[in-house]
């Protein structure tokens, strides 16, 4: 696997509570030009963040993050307002205590409204698989097709735990054709970027690729 296509399955994150937008512009001149598929930041530098890259990486945000807990209305106002400000792709995190609850149905209804609060743009849909049982993954697996979403993501990076190349296979193997995979959280090698794609994962979630690849000798 070469390195552009590691790099154009890469979303570059930045979402650490003390970032500044000289870090952000950073990853946003990184992201252009390593061609990473978006650069992953926080909802208030999506305005600034859109003007200055004008198109030549894809912004992505996240709403309800990293905890899940705010209200469905909440969460499709923050899509929305995203979107309106130039994000290009939002991850969303839902409700565990309602997962834990049993209220997939309510859940659903959640994944669809902010779906459609996104207008068009593409949602990605975390479910902390380190804190859910095998049996709520692959439920969740099935809501999250349901619901219409565009990709299934592990983990938020601010939880217990990461992506897990068993979660990865079990979510490939679960969601429906049209839902991709996305695995975030304690990617932190060459080899982990490429198994996980290897075992389905169609985006990655790192903060550390780029700096790896700058590193690697070109191939």
């Amino acid at each position: 696997m070469t390195n552009e296509e590691i790099l154009s399955k890469t979303d570059h994150t930045l979402l650490k509570q003390d970032s500044t937008w000289e870090q952000i512009r950073g990853i946003i001149d990184d992201g252009i030009k390593y061609k990473t598929a978006s650069v992953c930041i926080p909802p208030y530098y999506v305005k600034q963040a859109s003007e200055y890259a004008k198109g030549r990486v894809a912004i992505c945000t996240v709403i309800g993050f990293p905890e899940g807990y705010s209200t469905k209305e909440s969460k499709c106002f923050e899509a929305s307002d995203a979107v309106k400000n130039g994000a290009d792709e939002i991850d969303m995190v839902i409700c565990i205590g309602a997962l834990k609850d049993g209220k997939y149905d309510e859940i659903e209804e959640e994944i669809r409204a902010v779906k459609a609060s996104c207008n068009g743009k593409l949602l990605k849909v975390i479910i902390e698989t380190c804190l859910l049982t095998e049996e709520e993954k692959i439920r969740m697996c099935r809501v999250v097709t349901a619901a219409g979403a565009d990709y299934i993501k592990t983990s938020t990076g601010f939880s217990s735990g990461g992506a897990t190349k068993e979660d990865v296979k079990l979510m490939k193997e679960n969601v429906g054709k049209e839902v991709k995979v996305k695995a975030a959280g304690g990617i932190s090698s060459l080899e982990d970027a490429e198994d996980f794609l290897r075992l389905g994962a169609d985006r990655l979630g790192t903060s550390r690729i780029v700096r790896l690849m700058a590193e690697k000798p070109a191939e």
